[in-house]
């Protein structure tokens, strides 16, 4: 299966939409090579007969639809990012083809996020990772190049247990896209204490990366809900009790461990003076801050990092992006 992601975007604004037959083939190519659906599915979804969905597939192919990415601007899909742009004051919003409410929107966002990042790398950048399901899932799609000058800067401490998802582990994949230099937090995502944070702070020299994270010239990063089992809380980082206690608190979710309420302020709760990554008053003065994160359980948590970070980029599925906009009327 080709290595396929979307190009769409509110640069391309200038480019005329496509026909109701357009967006279609461009569907239909799109959850058969993104999607890894088989042509009956497709056929199923789209409300089409298999004979029509080999034709489209074949089409795309002709036109070069499908090379690396598909190249195509779905006009409902444009009009949804305009909107995201307006209503959230966006320099970009970015947002992925999802067929139904029961698709996972990961994969659709990270091959979106893949072809983002692609274009964004230049020489002599300095780029801030964040973590989680969805940046690592994005890596595939990243067209790795060599550049020169290029730094990459994790925005979190490590995890120990969980190497997949290990901040560490996701930057120093990155970094090597781009033969890249990689500068880690070399402690715990979360310590025990606020003094054990302090103190590494203080006297073991962390404080230069985190530094280093709040000059970076563009972070990408990614938030989680609360109330299903995202990473942080499957990796055993927060507790369950503690995880009831930032509900009770008003938490929403958390973004690098910086646990916010529905508004984007901080929860006053003990687990935010535990976290060895940048703080949101931090984060917000990195110059380009890419949001990249979808699903529903998310929604309330993305809704709070737009109002907190302020970030100049969305990334997200369409489905969520609907969901914000009808969130925030």
């Amino acid at each position: 299966m080709p290595d396929s992601q979307s190009n769409e975007s509110a640069g391309s604004r200038g480019r005329s939409f496509g026909t109701a037959g357009d967006e279609l083939r461009v569907r239909a190519a799109w959850l058969y090579y993104v999607e890894g659906l088989t042509q009956a599915e497709v056929s199923k979804k789209l409300g089409v007969n298999r004979i029509m969905i080999t034709r489209l597939l074949s089409e795309a192919r002709g036109r070069g639809e499908v090379i690396i990415r598909i190249k195509s601007d779905l006009a409902p899909l444009m009009k949804i990012q305009r909107k995201l742009e307006d209503r959230f004051g966006l320099q970009e919003a970015v947002v992925a083809p999802l067929s139904d409410t029961e698709s996972d929107p990961t994969r659709a966002v990270a091959a979106v996020a893949g072809g983002f990042v692609s274009e964004l790398m230049t020489n002599n950048l300095t780029v801030g990772v964040g973590w989680g399901r969805t940046l690592h899932a994005m890596l595939p799609f990243v067209e790795g190049k060599k550049l020169d000058g290029v730094r990459i800067v994790s925005l979190l401490g490590g995890i120990a247990q969980a190497r997949r998802f290990n901040p560490a582990e996701f930057a120093w994949q990155f970094a090597e896209l781009f033969d890249a230099e990689g500068f880690l937090v070399p402690a715990p995502a979360l310590v025990d204490s606020a003094q054990t944070k302090h103190a590494l702070l203080e006297h073991c020299g962390l404080d230069q990366v985190l530094q280093m994270a709040e000059t970076c010239d563009v972070a990408l990063v990614s938030c989680g809900g609360i109330s299903t089992l995202t990473t942080s809380f499957r990796l055993g980082h927060v507790s369950e009790a503690e995880r009831q206690s930032l509900i009770e608190a008003g938490t929403v979710g958390d973004i690098l461990y910086n646990f916010l309420d529905k508004d984007g302020h901080s929860v006053d709760h003990p687990v935010n003076a535990r976290a060895m990554s940048p703080s949101i008053e931090r984060l917000i003065r990195i110059k380009k801050k890419v949001l990249i994160s979808g699903g529903m359980e998310k929604t309330e948590m993305i809704l709070a990092t737009l109002k907190a970070l302020r970030p100049s980029t969305l990334i997200t599925d369409e489905l969520t992006a609907l969901r914000l906009l009808e969130m925030s009327h």
